[in-house]
């Protein structure tokens, strides 16, 4: 026999009885199922992955050589999405929406005239944006970089 349970958002509970080749679940979506057959490799599938999945899963497996748990944790990470704008006070807006973790935001060149307001969503997901004054700047353009585990992006703007 083989179990999967989760704690995540759903508390799932997948098995598979080989004796009987009888699969059942409870409070699993359609989304978590066996990657092959279950008979022949019990690996876990949860496709596609949203942030009520993460958390920690255990696989229990009981046959005639004894019972083992495996224990395995998912984390979801969401990229962020872009955008540079300038608002009419010469201030350049570099935003990185709903990313998790939370992105970094650098612009090129430094400056000390920066600043950052952070923004915690329900979902789990953060929106960074940080401002780069231009009023007493004599850049010509100004380059945002945006940093986070899932990809990097760089957006400039000319002044």
């Amino acid at each position: 026999m083989v179990t999967w349970r989760s704690n995540s958002s759903s508390c799932c509970l997948l098995s598979y009885r080989t004796d009987q080749n009888e699969t059942s679940r409870q409070n699993c979506s359609e989304r978590i199922t066996w990657k092959y057959s279950s008979a022949s490799d019990p690996v876990l599938r949860i496709y596609p992955v949203n942030l009520g999945d993460e958390g920690n899963y255990t696989c229990e497996i009981a046959n005639s050589e004894g019972n083992f748990n495996f224990f395995s944790s998912l984390t979801v990470i969401v990229p962020p999405t872009v955008t540079l704008t300038q608002d009419k006070s010469r201030v350049a807006v570099c935003q990185a929406s709903a990313g998790k973790p939370p992105a970094d935001i650098f612009w090129i060149p430094a400056s000390n005239h920066s600043s950052e307001e952070e923004f915690h969503h329900p979902n789990g997901t953060v929106t960074r944006v940080s401002y780069f004054g231009w009023l007493n700047s004599s850049l010509p353009s100004v380059t945002c970089l945006v940093t986070h585990p899932a990809m990097n992006q760089t957006l400039g703007m000319d002044l």
